[in-house]
C-alpha cells in the first residue's frame, strides 16, 4: 500500500460561498513519488485527532501571509492575508505532526509556518530589506529562477545531491529567524533564506521556500517529495 501523505489546502470565498483550493501539482507531484494525496481542507472541528493515523506524512503548501500577530509583530500595510481558519489548522497540524514526530515538507508558505511553529518569526515584506537583490518574485510578477546555496552536509544537500541548485520564486514573504531546534540550509544570493530544516537524527522536518510540485521534471525538485513517501513508507513499516 502506498504511503499517505496529508496534504492541506488553500481556502477562498466567492459569492458568500466558501471553496477548498489546491492547485493539482501538489497532488501530482506525490502520487508520481507513489505516496496517496490525502486532502485536509481546513474546518472549523479543528485537527484531526486521528493524524497519525489519517497520514503518514504532512506537505504543507503555499498561499497568502500569515497573520503576524502569530510572532508578536504588527501587521504590515502590504500584507494580503491567508484564511484565518487555515492559519489556525495549518499550525495545529505543524504541532500534532511534531510531537508525534510525522514526517513534514513544508513549501513556500509551509515553510514560513514551520518557523513560526517553533517560535521563529518572518520578514512581512522582503523590498523593506536592505540588499536585497534576488528576484524572488513578487505579487504580481511572473515566477522567476534564480540559484540557491545549499549548506554540506545537510538533509536538503543529500536529498537534491548538490551544494547549488535553481529554484523558482514568487513570495513577498519569507523566514527571518528560522525558530528552535531548527538550521537555516539554503539561501538566496541576497542572503534571504530558502529552506530551513530540523537538524536532529532521524528527522524529515524540511520546509522550503520555493516551489518544487512545479518542477518535478528536474530531479533534483522531484526527490523531495520521493524522499518524503520513502520516510512516510518508513515510518508505517515501523508502526
Amino acid at each position: 500500500m502506498r504511503p499517505r501523505i496529508a496534504i492541506t489546502t488553500g481556502v477562498t470565498a466567492a459569492d458568500g460561498v466558501r471553496h477548498v483550493r489546491l492547485p493539482a501539482a501538489y497532488a501530482e507531484a506525490v502520487a508520481a513519488a507513489c505516496g496517496e494525496p490525502v486532502l485536509l481542507p481546513p474546518t472549523a472541528a479543528g485537527v484531526p485527532t486521528s493524524l497519525p493515523r489519517l497520514a503518514d506524512a504532512l506537505l504543507l503548501t503555499g498561499g497568502r501571509d500569515l497573520d503576524s500577530a502569530a510572532w508578536g509583530e504588527p501587521l504590515h500595510a502590504e500584507a494580503r492575508l491567508v484564511d484565518p481558519l487555515r492559519q489556525k489548522a495549518d499550525l495545529d497540524l505543524l504541532a500534532s505532526a511534531d510531537a508525534c514526530r510525522l514526517p513534514v515538507l513544508a513549501i513556500c508558505l509551509g515553510c514560513q509556518e514551520m518557523a513560526v511553529h517553533r517560535g521563529g518569526r518572518l520578514i512581512q515584506h522582503l523590498p523593506d530589506e536592505p540588499g536585497e537583490r534576488a528576484d524572488h518574485g513578487r505579487a504580481g510578477r511572473p515566477r522567476v529562477l534564480h540559484p540557491v546555496q545549499v549548506t554540506p552536509g545537510s538533509l536538503l544537500a543529500r536529498l537534491v545531491g548538490a551544494e547549488r541548485i535553481e529554484v523558482n520564486s514568487r513570495h513577498h514573504q519569507a523566514v527571518r529567524e528560522p525558530g528552535r531546534d531548527m538550521a537555516v540550509v539554503a539561501r538566496a544570493p541576497d542572503g534571504v533564506i530558502e529552506a530551513i530544516e530540523d537538524p536532529s537524527p532521524g528527522r524529515f522536518w524540511l520546509g522550503v521556500q520555493w516551489h518544487p510540485e512545479d518542477l518535478t521534471d528536474r530531479p533534483e525538485h522531484a526527490a523531495l517529495f520521493q524522499a518524503l513517501c520513502r520516510a512516510a513508507a518508513a515510518r508505517r513499516s515501523a508502526t
